[in-house]
Formats: C-alpha cells, sequence, structure tokens
C-alpha cells in the first residue's frame, strides 16, 4: 500500500504498469464510503498519474497486478564496414578505394564485408566475387585477417564494459548493451552511445554507429537508418508510428522472399503488418509470425543476454525466383559454404554435427544431418558432406526457394561469447 497526499503525483519509477487505484475520503490511513477504484495503465514512457478528484484527501494505492515497470534503455552499436576499414586503415593506399575482404574471383570466393566506395556499385557481403568484379572491374580484393578483427574486437568490447557488463555480441564488429543501469551512472543512453563512438574512434582510428532505444529490435533499425558515423535514437512516444511507416522489407528479420510474400498478401508497410491478427501471422509464416506480430507493436523483449553460449555456426541463402537447375543449385551450396567456413574462422571454432537445411516453393522445408567423430571447419569438408547430403533429396520437378548449412556440437573453448549484453527524469524516461 502506498499512500500520497493529495496534488503529489506518483514516481514514474514506482508505477507498475497496471495498478488498482482505491480512492476514499477522510483521514490518512481510513476509508469511508464512496470508495472508488481506477485502474491506470502506463504507457512507455510512463505518463502522467490519472486525473482523479481533486477534493480527496488521499489517495490509497493498491497494487494488484506487478509487471516489468521499468523500461530499458538498449544501444545497439554496429562497426562500419568492419573488415573493409581496417584494411584500408592499414593501407593508405586502399582508402577511397572501392575494396572487398573476400575471396578471389579465381577462386570461386566469396564477398566477406565491402567498402563505402564498393557497395556504390551494389556490392554486398554474401555476394559472390566473379559477380562484384563484373559490377567492378577495379575492385581491390583483400584476404581476410581474422585474428586482426578479433584484436581489435576485443579492445571494442572493452570499451563497452566501461558502461555495462550485459553486453551481448552479434558478430567481431555489432553488440548490444543494456544500459538501463550503468556503471557510471549515466542518466541519458545517447550520451554513452556518444562515449563509446568517440573512445572507439579515438583507439582504433575507425567509426561505428549507434541505435539507441527501448529494445533491441528498435535499437537495431535505429542504427541502420543512417549510416556511417551516426547515432539514431528512437524514443518510446516515437516507437509506434516508426515502424508504422517503416517498408516492410526494412524490417530485421525479414528476408527478401518473406518481404515477398508479405507483398502478395498486401503487406507492405508496418501498419499493414499491424492490422494482422496473431492468428493470420501464424497461419502464413509459422512461428515467426508471433515475432512479426510483436515487431508492428515496437515490441521486443528479448533479453541483452552476456556471455551467451553460441550453440551452432551457419548461412543460408534465399531465392526470390527458386531454383530448379541442380548445377545452379550446388553452386549457391558451395558458396554458402565459404561463408560458414568464414563464420567458423571468424570465431575460432569448429564442429562435429553438419545440418543441410532446404525449403520448397510450397514452403515444405527439409532437413538432413550428418555427425562425424572429428570436429570440422575446412571448406572442402563442408561442402562434400553438404553435397552428400543433397543429393539424398528427392528432387525431382521441386524448385527450391532456400539452402542453409550448419555446423553445431561446437568444439571450442570460448563458446561463452565474450563478443556476442535507475533512470527517469520528472517522471519521464531519458534518452
Amino acid at each position: 500500500m502506498v499512500e500520497l497526499p493529495l496534488g503529489q503525483e506518483p514516481v514514474a519509477s514506482s508505477l507498475p504498469r497496471k495498478l488498482c487505484v482505491v480512492v476514499s475520503r477522510g483521514a490518512e490511513g481510513q476509508r469511508g464510503r464512496g470508495e472508488r477504484t481506477y485502474t491506470i495503465s502506463p504507457l512507455l514512457p510512463c505518463s502522467p498519474a490519472p486525473l482523479l478528484p481533486c477534493s480527496l484527501a488521499y489517495l490509497h494505492v493498491a497494487i494488484l497486478g506487478w509487471y516489468t515497470t521499468r523500461t530499458r534503455k538498449i544501444v545497439h552499436v554496429d562497426m562500419d564496414a568492419f573488415y573493409a576499414s581496417v584494411e584500408q586503415r592499414d593501407n593508405p593506399s586502399y582508402r577511397g578505394k572501392p575494396l572487398v575482404v573476400g575471396g578471389s574471383p579465381n577462386q570461386r570466393g566469396v564477398v566477406a564485408a565491402a567498402s563505402y566506395e564498393a557497395r556504390k556499385f551494389g556490392i554486398h557481403s554474401a555476394m559472390p566475387s566473379v559477380t562484384a568484379i563484373a559490377k567492378c572491374p577495379a575492385l581491390i580484393f583483400v584476404r581476410p585477417r581474422f585474428d586482426v578483427y578479433r584484436d581489435i574486437s576485443t579492445s571494442i568490447h572493452a570499451i563497452f564494459k566501461r558502461y555495462s557488463d550485459l553486453v551481448e555480441g552479434v558478430a567481431l564488429d555489432e553488440a548490444y548493451l543494456d544500459v538501463t543501469e550503468n556503471k557510471q551512472s549515466i542518466p541519458y543512453a545517447s550520451t554513452i552511445a556518444r562515449h563509446i563512438k568517440t573512445a572507439i574512434f579515438q583507439e582504433t582510428q575507425l567509426t561505428a554507429t549507434a541505435g539507441v532505444s527501448i529494445n533491441k529490435f528498435l535499437a537495431k533499425m535505429a542504427s541502420g537508418q543512417n549510416k556511417p558515423n551516426a547515432l539514431t535514437v528512437i524514443l518510446p512516444e516515437q516507437a509506434i508510428a516508426f515502424v508504422e511507416q517503416l517498408a516492410i522489407e526494412k524490417f530485421h528479420g525479414i528476408g527478401e522472399v518473406t518481404a515477398a510474400k508479405m507483398h502478395s498478401l498486401g503487406i507492405h508497410s508496418g501498419a499493414d503488418l499491424k492490422g494482422r491478427s496473431l492468428t493470420e501471422l501464424t497461419h502464413h509464416f509459422g512461428k515467426a509470425g508471433n515475432y512479426y506480430y510483436k515487431i508492428a507493436r515496437a515490441e521486443d523483449d528479448r533479453p541483452v543476454e552476456a556471455n551467451r553460449v553460441r550453440k551452432s555456426i551457419g548461412a543460408e541463402t534465399s531465392f526470390a525466383q527458386g531454383l530448379s537447375d541442380i548445377s545452379q543449385m550446388l553452386q549457391e551450396l558451395d558458396q554458402i559454404a565459404q561463408i560458414v567456413e568464414q563464420r567458423l574462422e571468424q570465431h575460432e571454432t569448429r564442429g562435429r554435427t553438419l545440418t543441410l537445411k532446404v525449403k520448397f516453393s510450397n514452403y515444405q522445408r527439409l532437413t538432413r544431418s550428418k555427425t562425424m567423430l572429428a570436429p570440422i571447419s575446412e571448406l572442402s569438408t563442408i561442402f562434400e558432406i553438404a553435397n552428400t547430403l543433397f543429393e539424398s533429396i528427392d528432387l525431382e520437378n521441386r524448385t527450391i526457394r532456400l539452402l542453409g548449412i550448419s555446423l553445431s556440437n561446437l568444439d571450442n573453448a570460448k563458446q561463452l561469447q565474450a563478443i556476442q549484453l535507475p533512470l527517469f527524469q520528472n517522471g519521464n524516461i531519458i534518452f
């Protein structure tokens, strides 16, 4: 029971999201006739106290249900063209030129990262190197130096830890931080993001982009708005409007094939997605429909998980038009295997169980797995096993919409991912 004198508003940080307010006349600690009940649901940020009869001497606030009261402050940091930027930093002759980190086009290589100069030609990660060189004949190819990238990533994560121990690394160049409670008691998440960006540049001569908001989805979307070297904040009161105006293909977690399917259903924006029921979305998209339903409402309750254990490493590619030619399928499988090899090297690990994932045009999904006695990480072995599993699938008169390869039962002493996360003022969340 919390008692508040007349005219005093509840402190926002003390309010749960749902309260029953019991109001009575009379002296403190007494209740008389005319007792009334109000239910309030503060929005994010917490709304002002509800309008109550002004003649009341005291408010008796009874908390009937307890929900999470604090709006989180999440920062998403994404290094700008990380691998390519490291190469340009370390070799001045590369600066200002289109450059990719990845395998040579003469060896059926795949792009691991592209500089911003290369991106102007439509070149992006996971693109076959032969396609990239066709788009830009002057393109510079550099072999990846994952040991260098890991060392720099370790230094960047040390910067993150100055502010919070809740750091969840997504990759060497990307992480989420939960700074709702932070080590330096800084009330503004945007201030923390600025400090981090400044420290990264001063200590590594590399730039980063940051997004700040109330959950991981929105923070991720914010960081993608104005790259490179930017800071974007989506305030709680802006969240719904931001999501509603967003084109569906811009949503994190919605790929090209899913976006095309949504378009066929008349879903082109966040507002369109929000207008669909949970039943409809799960009917069309399975378990992912629940995720789509929530993010359309700017909701994402996933925590920032420090020291999250990585259970598998993989890659997959979806095809908007579908593949029916076996040779083309095998070519795509080879490129996916190269990406998996790169990611295994990034994380200094190997795996014992290889799983092949295939999705057909009718959305039927098949998986085939094989477990080896010893862990593997070499490209030739990954492709050979994936190809063997692929050959066991009946492909007659069938079109493939997705191919994927993953390795699990990881053999790494570093499975705990060091790389891979009360602030109120005047009753409002401060960002």
